[in-house]
């Protein structure tokens, strides 16, 4: 048999079910690489729930054993219809971070930080491309857009700084598969208009 010579990447997915690379195998053999969409969104959901973006990102109720994630509205951030609580300046003098009763708000030095609807809403990251998404995750940019404020705290960004970009894709395509939630979280609030 006479087999020519092939790029190693091209060679390198098939050599363990094959002696050599050639014309006839390139013709033939189809290697997929990576997994399929349904365990690629189970893989995101694992990571979004290990990584606690629930936390904030999901409006509670209060249960029985504290607050429990309200299941229709999971990762819809912040409820846009929700009246705002006054912010208690004496404990942010004393150098306090408060968060609200479900985590959904926190008010800091930087004024008052709302969490965002990652739900495939159009409210939320439903138009995002991934590589909006990525930006946003990665690099902390409101919206994954270039010239976009920084994500405030407590998103916790820079922990994510480098992630691979297969966990990314796994993170993404679940959220994609959500179920929608229009929810418009309000913008951030100034310190001084606090």
């Amino acid at each position: 048999m006479n087999y020519k010579i092939l790029p190693f990447f091209f060679c390198m997915p098939i050599m363990f079910f094959m002696t050599g690379c050639g014309e006839k195998e390139k013709k033939t053999v189809q290697t997929v690489i990576g997994i399929s969409k349904d365990s690629l969104i189970k893989k995101g959901e694992y990571l979004v729930t290990i990584l606690g973006c629930n936390d904030c990102h999901s409006p509670k109720r209060m249960g029985a054993m504290g607050p429990e994630i309200i299941p229709e509205l999971a990762l819809s951030g912040y409820p846009g219809d929700r009246p705002l609580a006054k912010a208690n300046k004496n404990a942010q003098a004393e150098g306090w971070v408060l968060f609200n009763g479900d985590l959904t708000t926190t008010i800091g030095p930087w004024g008052q930080s709302f969490s965002g609807n990652l739900t495939s809403d159009e409210t939320g990251i439903g138009s995002w491309s991934f590589e909006q998404f990525k930006k946003a995750f990665t690099q902390g940019k409101f919206k994954g857009l270039e010239e976009g404020r920084p994500l405030l705290p407590p998103m916790p960004w820079t922990n994510y700084t480098n992630m691979k970009n297969e966990d990314l894709e796994a993170i993404f395509a679940y959220l994609q598969s959500t179920k929608p939630v229009k929810n418009v979280v309000p913008p951030p609030i100034s310190p001084d208009k606090l």
